[in-house]
């Protein structure tokens, strides 16, 4: 699947599967903050593609999602190394699907995700 984002933050897949996702990205200075940690948005980033990433295979054929709300903690700075997400679902009706992510730095938690993504037909839902 192409996605210029990810691709632009180095963002990649380790697995993709039903209800679950792994993805990674190498930490980088230029994902730095003022406080030279990595800026809170790339691990935002990292659940949320996560999320949609557990989702897609999930879906039938002319469904999409799109984010409707994530709540993410950060519990500890990142500087080096890499940044994991490991996504699971929690439930998926027929609309909305909630997920949850768990983002480490060299295996020590991180920040934890939890999200709700819409599901929907485009231009069908619409009128």
């Amino acid at each position: 699947m192409v996605h210029p984002f990810a691709d632009l933050i180095g963002l990649v897949f380790e697995t993709q599967e039903l209800g679950m996702s792994l993805c990674r990205v190498d930490v980088h200075e230029k994902f730095y903050n003022t406080q030279c940690v990595v800026h809170g948005a790339i691990l935002y980033a990292l659940a949320d593609t996560g999320m949609g990433g557990a989702l897609y295979p999930l879906l039938d054929p002319g469904e999409y999602c799109a984010t409707v709300e994530i709540k993410i903690s950060y519990f500890q700075a990142v500087r080096r190394g890499s940044i994991e997400c490991a996504t699971r679902l929690i439930h998926k009706g027929k609309t909305i699907a909630h997920l949850e992510s768990d983002i480490r730095n060299e295996g020590h938690l991180a920040a934890k995700a939890n999200g709700s993504f819409s599901i929907f037909r485009p231009n069908q839902d619409r009128k």
